[in-house]
């Protein structure tokens, strides 16, 4: 059957030898043979408006000929492209879906999480160019967007300053890969348990031959459960995981940023005083976190580095970028493969790559880390920490204290 795609490549081979009439009959005959809903997907694929392919399709059910009269306009006639008549129009775009893309930067497949219409709207408030939804979305496509579902975009009520943190991120990342200061996203991937247990997905494997794995998945009969914490160096392109096998806490996130650091961080950045670190709203990295502070306090103190942290907006976890650009490959790697020791776990993570490059390290981590710790508020008051002017509850920075003499 005839796919959206195949009409796409036929008419990028065809469409300099047709001329207009020739290009509707051929659109309308491709939606015939598509059925259901063929018209709107020959014109998504085309960039041809629906009234041009249903005509075509009218004209073929009428039995269209050579003879039948019907006006084709010359070569290079009728209205100009929006794009030839305001040749801003694509750099005005670009700008205006800039600060609201999602998806990896060296990925071709990027979306946005503004609609047409509103950026149809946006384009003329802003740089007077009077653009429809048809036409941005046709544009949006030769760009290298593509349409998304909306499952899973958004966790709860959006903040009011939501779309504010995220350009006001996306400006201290740009400003921290320019001076060569380190930006790195952390986050805790989804615990595992670790046993003869089954694992999502499937591999390869001899016909009649697939790994066997225990019926239930009682936590009491394996080893207690992974709880993978990750560093992503954005502009590296590289990863730490380090696996703790106890409680998820601000005290094991700071440790593992610290292993971070040691392992890889200093290597790629021996000369550096700053870090920015991007990180959820919630969990053992929270922004409301007193111990996630005190022990990046500690950080500071001990390396003589100041830590600069932005956390995303609540209910916007899936934009970090180590959800997209870590979290999921290693996911991929171990589908299907049975997590029977910590071991297995910590190799596994350790041979993600990707097509771009990523380069991962893990670890193992057995120390405890008890819950229940609290931080006093006259080591609150001790803390050399700066909130930022915009949402200092978000964005907030940690200086090295003075030594005592």
């Amino acid at each position: 059957m005839t796919t959206e795609d195949d009409v796409r490549g036929k008419f990028s081979s065809l469409k300099s030898s047709m001329d207009e009439r020739v290009t509707r009959l051929w659109a309308g005959a491709e939606a015939e043979a598509m059925g259901h809903g063929g018209i709107a997907a020959v014109a998504r694929a085309t960039g041809l408006a629906i009234r041009t392919v249903t005509a075509g399709r009218n004209e073929l059910r009428a039995g269209a000929s050579t003879e039948s009269i019907v006006s084709v306009r010359r070569k290079g006639g009728g209205r100009r492209a929006h794009e030839v008549v305001h040749p801003e129009l694509i750099a005005s775009l670009e700008a205006l879906v800039a600060p609201a893309t999602r998806g990896d930067p060296e990925s071709a497949l990027l979306w946005t999480n503004k609609s047409t219409y509103a950026l149809s709207t946006e384009m003329f408030d802003t740089y007077k160019i009077r653009v429809g939804d048809k036409t941005i979305a046709r544009l949006l496509r030769e760009m290298g967007y593509s349409l998304q579902a909306t499952q899973k975009t958004v966790e709860g009520a959006q903040h009011p300053d939501r779309n504010a943190q995220f350009e006001y991120i996306n400006a201290k990342a740009k400003a921290c890969m320019k001076r060569g200061i380190p930006f790195v996203s952390v986050d805790t991937k989804k615990k595992e348990l670790v046993g003869n247990f089954k694992n999502a997905g499937r591999e390869w494997h001899l016909e009649g031959n697939p790994e066997e794995t225990d019926v239930h998945d009682f936590p009491d009969q394996g080893l207690g459960k992974a709880i993978p914490y990750g560093v992503l160096d954005v502009a590296d392109n590289s990863a730490f995981v380090v696996v703790g096998n106890d409680h998820d806490t601000p005290r094991f996130a700071a440790k593992s940023f610290e292993t971070w650091w040691l392992q890889m961080g200093r290597k790629r950045y021996p000369a550096t005083k700053a870090i920015h670190i991007t990180a959820d709203s919630g969990g053992s990295n929270a922004a409301r976190s007193r111990i996630w502070k005190a022990q990046l306090q500690a950080f500071a103190d001990k390396y003589g580095i100041t830590v600069s942290v932005s956390h995303f907006p609540p209910g916007t976890s899936k934009w970090n970028k180590i959800e997209h650009r870590l979290f999921s490959f290693i996911t991929i790697n171990w589908r299907g493969r049975p997590l029977r020791t910590f071991e297995t776990v910590v190799s596994l993570i350790g041979a993600t790559t990707t097509r771009a490059g990523l380069v991962v390290r893990a670890t193992l981590d057995g120390r405890k880390y008890p819950l229940g710790e609290q931080v006093s508020d006259a080591e609150m008051e001790s803390l050399n920490l700066l909130r930022d002017s915009f949402h200092g509850d978000w964005n907030y920075t940690i200086g090295p204290r003075a030594k005592a003499a």
